[in-house]
């Protein structure tokens, strides 16, 4: 084959492992030969609606099988996937398909055609694309040709486009592999959203290319996951902090049959010790890991033999993949000093999509700014302390929101919680600490942490609130807490 991008594997596969589930949804199953021939017959049908290499193409609705259909048959063809969050406003998806300049948009019933961009609704018409036959296409796709464009959350502004390459996706999934001993048997839970570089790139892609099975599950219903977890025997999910705090608080955690899972990976924010403990108390783990959407995902991984006595940190860089915390003139800092996460490796991003500026700002000598806090032990294990821009300067002192968060996290009764800098007169700006509680008192809540924390690093104000606002990947959002309480 002259393709050696994505678009290949789906044949790839279908020669190895033909009759082996390559995807579950519900009820419906695909083979991986059945995916070949759908993923060859979608490329054709692209084709001759005018698609071309280096044309942009996006997908907007939940985890389906379709998504991945359209992944690979953009592969096939040279042309870029555009995966578009889909809890975005129409403005923000509009936004998205006109940066990306995408030139056709596959999307679901529940989403509404946008008019600046010819769309096809997942059903009959998407079926019609699927009309036609032939050999696969046998175009001349590389590694280095971007394979998608994912949009980071926008935390610090408008999205930008990670131009993610086929060799970007394909050294990840080889990392993920290494990293979690995985296996053709496997039977991945993917109930995370594959419009994130998490779920796609740390289990969906990585079990695809291993020949094992993929649950998509096209929301994140706690109950649902529980329940396909014991029935279906699942042995590999993925999930962040909050997807796993949700699981155990179901009424069936204590009794519900885990004994298929073998993997647990967990990421996407820093992970609080009572979510640990909590799984450790059933007999599991959590391989955790570190990442970002700039290097496809993954760049630090924790293994489970050491998540009691590395307990917080992300672990060590992912096997193809280096990783240096760094000082502002860039020389690696000494055990327990503070400096900057840097990346290096063939996981990370060709660029920001029409962003030249944006992309010289974080490529910088080879290496990917990060932007994130960190120290690193005297094993080389890393702990992120906090992103650059979250940082609070209280009076001189450099206050680490998620060292705050992670004690208000320990305190029984909390359910969530974020700590950001509002405006002080005296001291420039102090703690404020926004929670999600249930029958907690503020004073009780600084006493306790008074007790664990410098005085300087106490938040000095306790808001309640009934819900904190989250982006699709179940982050909290920052940017719009400092801008409500500012």
């Amino acid at each position: 084959m002259r393709n050696q991008g994505l678009g290949s594997w789906p044949a790839r596969r279908a020669r190895m492992t033909p009759d082996a589930v390559a995807v579950q949804h519900g009820d419906r199953t695909l083979t991986y030969a059945e995916l070949h021939r759908r993923v060859t017959r979608l490329a054709h049908g692209l084709g001759a609606s005018g698609v071309r290499t280096g044309d942009r193409v996006a997908y907007l609705g939940p985890n389906h099988p379709v998504y991945l259909e359209v992944l690979f048959a953009c592969g096939l063809l040279g042309a870029v996937f555009v995966p578009v969050n889909s809890r975005l406003a129409p403005s923000e998806v509009d936004y998205v398909l006109r940066d990306s300049g995408a030139a056709l948009l596959i999307h679901t019933s529940a989403h509404a055609a946008h008019e600046s961009v010819r769309s096809v609704e997942v059903g009959p018409e998407y079926e019609e694309l699927l009309a036609g036959q032939g050999e696969a296409p046998d175009l001349p796709v590389s590694l280095d040709d971007v394979c998608l464009i994912m949009y980071t959350s926008g935390s610090t502004g408008k999205p930008k486009g990670a131009m993610l390459t086929h060799g970007n996706l394909t050294w990840n999934s080889v990392n993920v592999i290494v990293e979690t001993d995985l296996s053709g048997a496997e039977r991945a839970l993917v109930a995370a959203p594959l419009f994130h570089t998490a779920a796609l790139g740390m289990i969906c892609l990585p079990t695809l290319l291993k020949g094992g099975r993929v649950l998509l599950h096209s929301s994140f219903d706690p109950a649902a996951v529980l329940a396909d977890i014991e029935r279906e025997r699942v042995t590999l999910m993925f999930g962040v902090p909050t997807m796993y705090d949700a699981l155990a608080a179901q009424p069936g955690w204590d009794t519900a049959d885990l004994s298929s899972v073998r993997t647990l990976l967990c990421g996407g924010a820093p992970v609080p010790t009572t979510t640990i403990r909590r799984y450790l108390e059933r007999g599991l783990s959590f391989v955790q890991g570190y990442g970002m959407t700039e290097t496809s995902p993954g760049a630090l991984v924790l293994d489970p033999a050491h998540v009691t006595s590395k307990i917080g940190s992300a672990g060590v860089p992912s096997f193809f993949t280096d990783v240096r915390v760094v000082s502002e003139s860039g020389s690696p800092v000494p055990p327990g000093e503070r400096g900057e996460i840097v990346v290096s490796g063939p996981n990370v991003l060709r660029g920001y999509w029409g962003r030249p500026e944006a992309t010289a700002e974080v490529l910088r000598d080879g290496w990917f700014h990060s932007g994130d806090v960190a120290t690193v032990d005297e094993d080389g294990y890393v702990y992120v302390v906090d992103r650059l821009k979250d940082v609070i300067i209280s009076g001189g002192e450099n206050i680490y929101p998620a060292e705050v968060e992670n004690e208000i996290h320990a305190y029984p009764g909390v359910e969530s919680c974020a700590v950001i800098g509002v405006p002080d007169p005296k001291w420039g700006e102090v703690g404020k600490a926004i929670v999600m509680a249930k029958d907690v008192a503020a004073d009780d809540l600084l006493a306790h942490l008074r007790q664990r924390l410098a005085g300087y690093k106490v938040p000095k104000s306790v808001e309640f609130v009934e819900e904190l606002p989250r982006t699709g990947s179940g982050k909290i959002q920052k940017t719009e807490l400092r801008a409500r309480y500012r």
